[in-house]
């Protein structure tokens, strides 16, 4: 069969997934001249989900090679920066009775002396001093001043450490859309009605509209898999993740601010009885929500403890903007891309929002779609590799997850005794767990993994984060290791004398232009 190149892509439903990618495939093959004709279609009638604000650092190098201006992107979605994701009461309260947490931030600083910073934490006892994050990010030190990773002269997408963003979700959609539009892109507002299938292939896709044929169809319908449910029989083809993540509802709450509170640079995910609230901070409000267990808990009950948290955080007089349930299907496909049809976002698959991978999965999945879409008759092992990557990448997040849950000495409810248990459901884990009780956790632990996101580092901020220290035998030189922590204290000042207030920077960004 001649291959010949692709000259049409059809792209049903918008949001994150959708225009995210419209926007990159429309970069890859109409940068410098009109080669694929791309159309988004998006129906009027049914509302973008409007939560996951929360992005992972490594969004930055999408906007930057879309030709985004930062600045712009952030004032557009009311956007604030993020350093990384403080968790508390994960675990039992310290021995003090304090709530016990952690940070896990977007960097590790690596300072060449003989050992290796955590080995030297580790032999020094200096978790009986401080936190893992405190001996060895720079951004665990910048939030407990308030400063953000930037100054006033840096450039887009830079600063003196990683960061992501909080962003509102709606307005990103509707930028998104906006660019892509002006950069060619025909947007399409109308229902799809039917959808026409030969064998595993879309014919057309039928709408209020008029119909559309493509090359091939991205389908970006969220849980619905309007497209690719058409093509391959969910039942068979759908792997639930429940069994080691068991968290498969939210209820979303958006908060005002009072007078005296300001944005901070960082998510919070607090562990409540039967999952998890987090917390993201914009520039004009507060997002937050409960992730939790829908066969312990109910919406009502979950809603009421979601609220009872927030009146203990001085919530109470805080004016409630809008309240979401959701439910949501945790697990993947096992074929992402059938025929000509392709699922991407949400109509492919879902981990829980605890490490703000949404926008990261969007993003990897439509970059692996610009190297694996080679022609409009792709061949059989081309998909079927894209589809073991996918698989794998999903697996691989899928693991870091319930390596914040397993760790846990939590036993105060059923929930907590159970997901304890969880290491179980993902292969290779609890000898991993085990053979870290004796060393470090080092990339090569991990080798061979699809780690498109969490590395040793990442690794290492919830393990230690959470109280599983190895016990090592290694020769350490205390007077070798303090230069290391003295190194590693001149960089945290010197990095602070650098950068300015987030409140600053927000206020800097936002605002009014001379007139």
């Amino acid at each position: 069969m001649v291959n010949e190149q692709v000259k049409s892509i059809a792209i049903v439903g918008g949001g994150s997934s959708g225009w995210m990618t419209a926007l990159y495939l429309n970069k890859l093959y109409n940068h410098s001249q009109a080669n694929v004709a791309i159309t988004l279609i998006e129906s009027p009638n049914i509302p973008t989900v409007g939560v996951g604000e929360a992005t992972v650092h490594n969004i930055r190098s999408y906007f930057a090679a879309m030709g985004l201006d930062e600045k712009e992107l952030l004032k557009a979605t009311n956007a604030t920066l993020k350093t990384g994701i403080m968790f508390r009461n994960w675990m039992k309260p310290n021995q003090d009775g304090s709530t016990h947490e952690y940070f896990h931030s977007f960097e590790q600083q690596n300072i060449g002396r003989v050992l290796d910073i955590s080995s030297a934490w580790i032999l020094d006892k200096g978790f009986e001093k401080e936190r893992y994050d405190e001996a060895i990010s720079i951004s665990s030190h910048l939030i407990k001043e308030g400063l953000s990773p930037k100054n006033a002269n840096s450039r887009g997408y830079e600063g003196v450490v990683p960061y992501g963003y909080h962003l509102d979700a709606i307005k990103m959609a509707a930028f998104m859309a906006k660019k892509g539009v002006e950069a060619g892109i025909k947007h399409v507002k109308a229902s799809v009605d039917t959808v026409d299938v030969e064998g595993e292939n879309i014919v057309a896709v039928h709408t209020d509209k008029g119909s559309f044929t493509a090359d091939l169809f991205i389908d970006c319908t969220g849980f619905k898999g309007l497209l690719i449910n058409q093509v391959k029989d969910r039942k068979t083809n759908w792997q639930s993740f429940e069994d080691a993540l068991p968290c498969n509802k939210a209820v979303a709450v958006q908060l005002a601010y009072s007078e005296e509170q300001e944005p901070k640079p960082y998510t919070e995910a607090t562990a409540l009885t039967n999952g998890w609230v987090w917390q993201i901070d914009l520039m004009n409000r507060r997002g937050t929500g409960y992730v939790y267990d829908g066969n312990r808990i109910s919406k009502e009950e979950a809603e009421t403890e979601l609220l009872d948290h927030l009146n203990e955080g001085n919530g109470r007089d805080k004016e409630v903007l809008r309240t979401v349930h959701l439910d949501m299907n945790i697990g993947c496909l096992k074929e992402f891309w059938v025929g000509n049809c392709l699922a991407l976002g949400l109509s492919g698959g879902f981990i829980e929002p605890l490490e703000s991978t949404g926008l990261h999965l969007i993003n990897a999945s439509a970059r692996l779609l610009g190297t694996h879409l080679t022609g409009k008759n792709t061949d059989q092992s081309v998909r079927d590799s894209y589809n073991k990557i996918m698989n794998g990448t999903y697996q691989d997040l899928k693991q870091f997850i319930v390596l914040h849950y397993c760790l846990t000495d939590r036993d105060d409810t059923d929930f907590w005794r159970e997901v304890h248990k969880t290491a179980q459901y993902c292969d290779g884990l609890e000898e991993k767990l085990a053979t870290w009780q004796h060393k470090i956790c080092e990339y090569m632990d991990l080798a061979g993994n699809y780690i498109t996101m969490f590395s040793d580092e990442n690794y290492r901020a919830v393990l230690y984060g959470m109280n599983h220290y190895p016990k090592l035998h290694l020769s350490a030189d205390s007077a070798e290791n303090k230069k290391m922590y003295d190194e590693f204290s001149n960089r945290v000042k010197q990095v602070s004398n650098m950068v300015m207030p987030h409140r600053d920077y927000l206020k800097n960004l936002h605002k009014a232009p001379k007139a």
